[in-house]
């Protein structure tokens, strides 16, 4: 059931205005075709019964009792077909005592069954016919006379079903060029979103910085605040680049004040003070890169090959950590390609690679999985002995360290939580099928390519 809602709210607008076109088009086509030959045919039998009333009125006027009594017709009628055996229109007059009859009927008679609800007439060669009924009095007789009058409806029917079949024809033709006017109409109404979306792709791509304003008056609220989102967006991180920029330049002077005042201590005093001098400059130097990168004119168009960029990576760790004797297993596809950019991914997988080389027992293995909505989840795990379940939630906090005794500041996987937030993706961390940490990194797919 989710999946068929998730189904329906995917269909394109183009898809759902034609498909509600083609529902109601088609409902009325099938109204029409159903409800036009019903109302032909009411009308030609009206039509027929009307013609049929005045064969009435003939015989009506005909019909006498001669000298006994007996039922006679005492002209013939003006509708040769009467006197044609099995013409398909035929008469009889009736009492209780008596019939007369058409010569069209030749040696048979009318076939009449009546019910509560229902009246049936059927001719001499069991052909259903279209018949009317009248009792006439006539003063020789104590009781009414009835006449019945009826005529063959194959013809009729004949008739309906060749005018059906053409009725249907027109319609399907009618149900074709409509919904094809429709589908030109709709396509011609939709493609100003069509432009809106080729130019959001050259704006991803970085081959424009905004919009046009060319479009009608009804979506260029939409575009006029979407660039104005896009140039406060792009001011914000030239605005923060500058600000962090002026603070680094701020701390310089005093930076530069102390590293020289602590020079001219005695070395055991020099060497307690160097120590947070240099974690607070790289800390300075660190967060003014962060803030260089976010102000990327092309921040929309940003790509990266995860397989590239471990394998540049892990050559520099497999000589720091050399010791350790680690082997780094890349699996990762180099055509893979995710939405980040270059040194924001080296910074995110750096950090979740550092952590498993200096943990790792002997193998780290990196591999990727395509998830839905255009996400990658980049895997990195070892197999050394990871981090117990009811910690997990705590190494992503800012300053938080399992083991004082290693060399770090706690903020590693912390910024790379931060940074993949910023990109719209997570870092899960778990425990590896190989006995140590498991560290999922999910990211959007580059669609920039």
């Amino acid at each position: 059931m989710n999946l068929k809602k998730r189904t329906l709210k995917n269909i394109s607008l183009k898809s759902r205005l034609l498909l509600a076109a083609a529902f109601w088009l088609g409902a009325m086509i099938l109204a029409a075709g159903i409800g036009i030959p019903k109302l032909v045919n009411d009308y030609l039998v009206d039509d027929v019964k009307q013609q049929l009333s005045l064969t009435m009125d003939e015989l009506t006027a005909n019909i006498e009792t001669s000298n006994s009594g007996n039922l006679i017709m005492a002209e013939r009628l003006s509708d040769p077909r009467f006197n044609q055996p099995y013409s398909g229109i035929y008469w009889r007059a009736s009492t209780q005592d008596q019939i007369i009859r058409s010569r069209s009927l030749w040696d048979k008679d009318l076939t009449i069954k009546r019910s509560p609800i229902h009246t049936s007439v059927k001719g001499p060669q069991d052909d259903k016919l279209i018949y009317i009924e009248q009792d006439i009095y006539l003063p020789e007789l104590s009781e009414p006379v009835t006449i019945t009058i009826g005529l063959d409806e194959d013809p009729l029917e004949s008739t309906l079903n060749q005018l059906t079949r053409q009725v249907w024809l027109i319609l399907m033709l009618l149900f074709v060029g409509v919904l094809l006017l429709i589908g030109i109409q709709v396509s011609w109404s939709l493609l100003p979103l069509s432009k809106m979306q080729r130019e959001l792709v050259m704006l991803r791509k970085g081959e424009q910085q905004g919009l046009s304003d060319n479009y009608p008056k009804e979506v260029s609220p939409l575009v006029s605040d979407l660039n104005a989102l896009l140039f406060h967006y792009q001011e914000l991180l030239e605005r923060a680049r500058n600000h962090a920029g002026n603070l680094s330049h701020a701390l310089k002077t005093p930076l530069s004040v102390l590293k020289n005042e602590i020079e001219m201590l005695p070395d055991n005093e020099k060497k307690l003070l160097q120590q947070p001098i240099y974690q607070i400059q790289s800390q300075i130097d660190y967060h003014l890169g962060r803030a260089r990168m976010a102000g990327a004119m092309n921040i929309l168009s940003v790509k990266s090959s995860p397989c590239e960029r471990v394998e540049a990576i892990a050559m520099a760790f497999d000589k720091v950590y050399a010791a350790n004797d680690v082997t780094m297993i890349n699996e990762l596809d180099s055509e893979l390609e995710v939405a980040v950019e270059k040194t924001d991914l080296d910074e995110m997988v750096g950090n979740l690679l550092e952590n498993s080389y200096k943990w790792a027992s002997s193998i780290i293995r990196v591999h990727a999985n395509a998830l839905a909505n255009g996400n990658i989840e980049l895997v990195i795990e070892d197999d050394g002995k990871g981090i117990p379940e009811e910690k997990l939630a705590q190494v992503t906090k800012r300053g938080v360290r399992l083991d004082e005794t290693t060399p770090g500041t706690g903020l590693g996987l912390n910024i790379v939580n931060e940074m993949a937030h910023s990109y719209r993706g997570s870092l899960t961390l778990s425990k590896s099928s190989m006995g140590g940490l498991k560290a999922s990194l999910i990211l959007k797919a580059s669609q920039a390519s």
